[in-house]
């Protein structure tokens, strides 16, 4: 997940194309490590802050949303976190954070940011989201993360701590961004992103939203108001995470870039893809894209938006009954080739039917012409998959993760669903065959996140999911899976020679 090259004026568009099942030269499949639980139970059942008129319990022991980093400078370091115990209608108690040094192989909980009144934080702040952790080229540690008071659109804050590696402890969090919610401001979707070409310099990004608010809102015509509109935002640190700058949008225009995760590649030049839902005034199919900006000077200067492909999402449901499944779909994940700057986006898309495929673009020329979306998940016709995550080794092996449902049984009670992995040695033109990584699990007993009571939204383990190289072709994958509790943390090392 991170890392890119080069972009600018409008990208092209070109025709959709299926997925080849044709493999090169035979290569040796993945070595797949010990599947290691690495959650336990939480220490913030007993929190008295969070709780809303809807809403009294949340989900206790979840660990949900899960992303990893490893440690450039010493890849058998890695940290992993999530959100912890879950609320039906959004955020969580807390977010936690695990350690490996011994390369994935056993984990330890870091202590508690104070991120939230549970975990001794600010009482203003009844919940978090969005966990997401990176290291730069240095080896410094970055965690970032979302503070709320609520699931409504009310006060979020955008927090970011620092790892102290004496001290074995994240520093006191810094917020960067907090809006109280009174004039229609919202943050959402935040992300980090280590330099690989610059020590102590790392990229924080999300969306801040805005709605009209003149006292006469109403859901369908805030929608269609041009007062209505997503920014991506971009902050930065140049000395470790000492300090950050001030937030800037990186467009100012009628358009709602979400999912922005910021990717450099080897020339130092930044990229950021975004889902954007819609331009101008409310939802139209010409103003829903995947796009990219990009910046050659660490971020002061970006470029207009550079359409990659139009989006046609479908509603993700378990197959037996429909009940909805809230995961990535359009949300992008992106990984560059830090040799050739070869740029890969991935994605879930229905590409005009009702059941979404992860599929994936690739640019060779920086951004200027891509690829047409070409579905890269095995598994079938029927067979929907999502929950995407993609990365590139040293070397310049691809691998890719995806869950589906392939093997569910419809009308046995049980929402089946498994986690694969696949490959590729010849910058995605072929695919190694799929390896199983984990599974199967039973979906339905996961958290289901609510718009309201009585009003799914779906089934809940996380809007992304973590893979990085660790050194090599060696990559860790870093998921949620159902299980007792109903939502547990697993890290899966991929060995490859």
């Amino acid at each position: 997940m991170h890392a890119t090259r080069r972009l600018t004026a409008a990208a092209a568009v070109v025709p959709l194309i299926l997925l080849s099942t044709t493999t090169g030269a035979s290569a040796a499949p993945f070595s797949l490590g010990a599947d290691v639980l690495v959650s336990g139970a939480s220490t913030l059942t007993a929190c008295p802050y969070g709780a809303s008129a809807d809403f009294a319990a949340a989900y206790d022991n979840t660990e949900v949303e899960p992303q990893v980093a490893v440690n450039p400078a010493s890849p058998s370091e890695m940290i992993g976190v999530t959100q912890q115990d879950r609320w039906p209608d959004g955020g969580a108690r807390g977010l936690s954070s695990w350690i490996t040094h011994n390369g994935g192989a056993s984990w330890t909980k870091l202590p508690d940011v104070p991120w939230s009144g549970c975990q001794g934080g600010p009482t203003r702040f009844g919940r978090v989201t969005d966990p997401w952790v990176t290291y730069d080229k240095a080896g410094n540690a970055y965690f970032i993360g979302q503070p709320i008071d609520s699931a409504a659109l009310g006060l979020s804050a955008i927090s970011v701590t620092s790892f102290d590696r004496a001290a074995g402890t994240w520093r006191p969090p810094q917020i960067i961004q907090e809006d109280l919610g009174d004039r229609g401001v919202f943050n959402d979707k935040v992300s980090i992103t280590g330099d690989p070409t610059r020590p102590g310099y790392a990229y924080a990004t999300w969306l801040r939203g805005s709605y009209p608010n003149d006292g006469r809102q109403h859901p369908i015509a805030d929608l269609h108001s041009f007062a209505y509109r997503g920014k991506p935002m971009f902050s930065r640190t140049t000395d470790g995470g000492l300090t950050w700058s001030t937030p800037v949008p990186m467009r100012d225009s009628n358009t709602y870039m979400q999912g922005n995760q910021i990717a450099v590649g080897p020339d130092g030049t930044l990229y950021d893809v975004a889902a954007n839902l819609f331009t101008g005034a409310g939802l139209n199919d010409k103003g829903v894209y995947m796009g990219v900006m990009t910046s050659h000077d660490a971020g002061l200067h970006w470029s207009a938006p550079a359409k990659i492909a139009p989006i046609t999402f479908a509603q993700l449901v378990v197959p037996d009954d429909d009940f909805p499944i809230r995961a990535e779909d359009y949300l992008p994940d992106i990984a560059v080739d830090m040799t050739s700057g070869a740029v890969h986006v991935v994605w879930a898309d229905g590409l005009g039917t009702a059941l979404n495929k992860v599929v994936l673009v690739k640019s060779t020329d920086g951004g200027r012409h891509w690829s047409g979306p070409t579905v890269v998940a095995a598994g079938g016709a029927g067979v929907q998959s999502y929950n995407h995550a993609i990365d590139v080794s040293d070397t310049g092996m691809v691998t890719l993760t995806y869950w589906d449902d392939r093997n569910n049984v419809p009308g046995d009670g049980i929402a089946t669903t498994d986690i694969w992995v696949r490959h590729s040695h010849d910058g995605t033109q072929t695919w190694e065959p799929e390896q199983h990584l984990h599974g199967p699990f039973n979906h339905y007993t996961a958290p289901v996140s609510y718009f309201a009571p009585g009003d799914p939204r779906g089934l809940f383990l996380g809007d992304y999911m973590g893979l990085e190289t660790i050194s090599g072709n060696d990559t860790i994958a870093f998921f949620t899976s159902t299980g007792n509790d109903g939502a547990d943390v697993h890290a899966v090392r991929l060995n490859h020679s």
